[in-house]
């Protein structure tokens, strides 16, 4: 069974607001870096600025690679390893269904 891979959506932030109550969620920011990370359950997020390229590691290596940005909505699987690359500083809300 292949593992879940990262789903990045484009959404108004206006239609992010209106079904998933983005402004109610905790906000997370990052300067330039670059980082190690592991998701310790599903995490859903909306991308207010920035960019950032996210590579899965270890057991989910097969898994894309994808680059995020303003404007996004992205579920990022629970318990998946990446490497974080930040190219413009980012900022979000997150939340953890």
């Amino acid at each position: 069974m292949p593992l879940p891979e990262i789903q990045v959506t484009p959404m108004d932030k206006a239609e992010a607001e209106k079904s998933k109550n983005i402004s109610a969620w905790g906000t997370w920011s990052s300067e330039v870096r670059r980082f190690d990370w592991q998701w310790s359950g599903t995490e859903e997020a909306y991308i207010l600025e920035g960019e950032a390229t996210i590579t899965p590691t270890g057991e989910y290596a097969s898994c894309k690679e994808v680059t995020i940005k303003a404007g996004d909505f992205c579920v990022f699987p629970g318990g998946m390893t990446c490497v974080w690359t930040v190219t413009q500083p980012i900022n979000k809300h997150f939340n953890y269904p």
